[in-house]
């Protein structure tokens, strides 16, 4: 995969760090809430906040609960827009049970403001045995219209991953640094 793909790959990754580390002093307008509940053994949280203001706007979520038999899940998103039009959205959740079984998925997609995109999106899971199945797909596009289209996958400790390259009118070309 080329480097100007792992950058994208790697902004997505960080859309979601970002939007919760964005400042709410600077923000003209900004709400913030918590909730917290612990009710028989049954424990569940949950916090938003959103602010905007002249350099861009966010918005972030959390939320999870646990029964207090072994099982718990969660998730949370995030949205970020910018002053100069790019934005980037994110959002995961996850689940583990009593028996042990336990699994994520997550999606996160960028756009630049000057036309490049990028997405991913996966999950893995786990089942009670121990074993594990996942797979992640990755597409990313330049501002030039090359792209790239990825998807990993692993099960039973076997990793697969594909990828092509494309240039803008859809031929197949090398992608740079290999796939």
């Amino acid at each position: 995969m080329n480097t100007k793909i792992n950058a994208l790959l790697a902004a997505i990754a960080l859309a979601g760090v970002f939007s919760a580390s964005i400042d709410d002093a600077g923000a003209r307008e900004r709400t913030r809430s918590r909730t917290a509940s612990n009710v028989d053994g049954v424990r569940s949280a949950a916090t938003n906040a959103s602010g905007s203001g002249v350099n861009g706007s966010y918005a972030r979520g959390r939320q999870w609960q646990a029964d207090g038999q072994g099982n718990a899940s969660g998730s949370r998103g995030a949205t970020v827009n910018g002053a100069n039009g790019g934005s980037a959205t994110s959002q995961s959740g996850f689940y583990r049970n009593a028996d042990g079984s336990a699994g994520r998925q997550g999606s996160a997609s960028v756009n630049g403001p000057n036309g490049g995109t990028a997405s991913t999106s996966g999950g893995v899971t786990r089942d009670a045995n121990g074993n594990v199945v996942g797979s992640r797909s990755t597409t990313a596009t330049g501002q030039n219209g090359n792209s790239y289209d990825g998807s990993t996958s692993i099960s039973n400790g076997a990793v697969t991953h594909t990828g092509t390259c494309t240039n803008a009118a859809g031929e197949v070309i090398a992608c740079p640094g290999g796939n």
